[in-house]
């Protein structure tokens, strides 16, 4: 069976960027578009999560303050394995500030100020929506049999849930002193 000629541009990619796997083409392309998807909501993420960090006031400013400096952190730290993942399996990633901004589904939030509540609420939300994106690139993955990235995925939905689970409990209202 023959294959349809490559256009020069994916000629171009597989050529100089195109690492061996035993992946099918069209898995690995899928897979690619899928993990650049969630880096650029990862990074963007990030960016939110350390803006509110710096912009935290408020009675429980500690807390919260060294709350969104940790999950920013995690956050951060997902950003070269997600990247790294995709060329190892003969993809690309993101290049540019500019493909973040095109890319990512979590929304900018430039307000001079925003509630310690609203920030907490906004960022769980955004979390719960990271955890979506995930769960659909690790479908993908499964699809394919590519083990390691659904195993990696595996680990950050476990790590985004357990800030989603932690954003929650800290906007919860106040209850009676017997609560």
């Amino acid at each position: 069976m023959s294959k349809a000629p490559l256009d020069a541009k994916a000629a171009h990619i597989k050529e100089y960027l195109g690492t061996p796997t035993d992946l099918k083409s069209a898995d690995v392309h899928d897979i690619a578009i899928g993990l650049a998807d969630t880096l650029a909501d990862v990074f963007a993420l990030y960016i939110k999560t350390k803006n509110f960090h710096w912009h935290m006031s408020g009675r429980h400013f500690r807390d919260y303050h060294l709350l969104l400096d940790e999950q920013s952190n995690q956050i951060f730290a997902m950003t070269d394995p997600l990247a790294e993942r995709a060329r190892k399996i003969g993809g690309t990633t993101l290049h540019s500030v500019g493909e973040i901004s095109r890319r990512t589904q979590i929304a900018d939030n430039d307000t001079l100020y925003v509630t310690p509540e609203d920030m907490l609420a906004e960022l769980r939300d955004d979390n719960l929506a990271l955890t979506k994106r995930l769960r659909k690139v690790h479908a993908l993955c499964a699809e394919a049999n590519d083990v390691a990235t659904s195993s990696l995925i595996e680990n950050w939905i476990d790590e985004t849930e357990r800030r989603t689970w932690f954003l929650f409990e800290s906007t919860r209202p106040v209850f009676g002193k017997n609560d």
